[in-house]
């Protein structure tokens, strides 16, 4: 009731019918003060009465379409706005008539496309510069193996990781754009054993699984490649600490977490870690992070329709928590 209050065209339409009222009301004080009753038939005064609540129907009757076809209008206006707000770029919306809110949506329309344009032009550029940095790179490391005997052993290691830190950042770059530029409705959907992907990840990395889950809906390789990330930056941040590893079903989902015992993510930053390439303060100088892989992480969770969180594992590290839904279709 809040929300149909709250509408635009019942506003409009109670201000009118206000008005109408009013306007009954003042033209019967009138016509009562120079003809009052007593002077009038009783049957006059009864016709008078009910012409004067017939001509309120009537307009009020005939307004109600008028108003609530220019709201309606602005309603579906708003939606498309709200669904191009929430990252829909093909939201349109349909232009009927030649008024004002038929420009309105026109311009809506042109802006949307060419922001549209734009956004697609960008992502397609990212792909193939990711996709050419590879060439490039793989010449580099050939060099490199062959100036191996001439070059000290720190700068050997120094070269290496270098080149190993640049072909994770292409290879996330390069993944990234690929699911910004590929629509959901057109990816990969199967049944997956996520239990089976976590286990063997675990063991790759050496960190111990506890629990087991039913099968979700999705892409294997994402859902390996979410996974690995987090052990990785579980490893990464944790030090020589075990890094322990939940799965279990619960609300008619999954939950995947990936605790370590590292440092900790301040309460402040546990939302900015996920925007890419941003690094916690003095994180930028450790081997391997190259500020993608949390991004990554959290872009495959909501295109598989969950979500990742990041908790304060006690007093020292941190938990980052997935959850998926367990067999369903993955978000639009």
């Amino acid at each position: 009731m809040r929300n149909f209050g709250s509408r635009m065209y019942v506003r409009i339409y109670a201000t009118l019918l206000a008005c109408i009222v009013l306007a009954v009301l003042m033209f019967g004080y009138i016509h009562f003060w120079f003809a009052p009753p007593r002077h009038m038939p009783r049957n006059a005064t009864m016709a008078v009465t009910m012409l004067l609540l017939m001509i309120a129907i009537v307009i009020a009757a005939g307004a109600y379409p008028v108003v609530r076809r220019i709201t309606r209008r602005l309603e579906q206006l708003q939606g498309s706005v709200q669904a191009w707000g929430r990252g829909d770029l093909g939201a349109r919306v349909d232009v009927h008539g030649a008024d004002e809110v038929a420009q309105l949506a026109a311009s809506f329309n042109d802006s949307a496309a060419r922001i549209e344009a734009l956004v697609g032009a960008q992502k397609s550029l990212l792909a193939n510069a990711s996709h050419e940095l590879r060439s490039p790179l793989a010449r580099i490391r050939m060099a490199v193996e062959l100036l191996q005997d001439s070059a000290s052993p720190a700068i050997r290691q120094e070269l290496a990781r270098s080149i190993s830190e640049l072909d994770q950042l292409i290879d996330e770059v390069l993944l990234a754009s690929r699911l910004d530029a590929v629509p959901h409705d057109r990816a990969a959907s199967e049944e997956v054993e996520f239990t089976g992907i976590v286990a063997e990840e675990c063991a790759r990395v050496g960190a111990a699984l506890d629990g087991v889950a039913g099968e979700v809906q999705g892409d294997a390789t994402l859902l390996r490649r979410m996974v690995r990330n987090l052990l990785e930056n579980a490893r990464r941040h944790g030090g020589e600490a075990e890094v322990s590893v939940m799965l279990a079903s619960a609300g008619g989902g999954t939950m995947l977490e990936i605790c370590d015992r590292g440092p900790g993510v301040p309460a402040a930053e546990r939302e900015r870690i996920f925007e890419p390439f941003y690094r916690l303060p003095g994180a930028s100088e450790k081997a391997g992070s190259v500020g993608l892989g949390l991004a990554l992480v959290r872009q495959i969770a909501r295109r598989h329709g969950g979500e990742v969180e990041c908790l304060p594992n006690g007093e020292h590290g941190a938990c980052f928590r997935v959850t998926l839904p367990s067999g369903g279709q993955p978000s639009a």
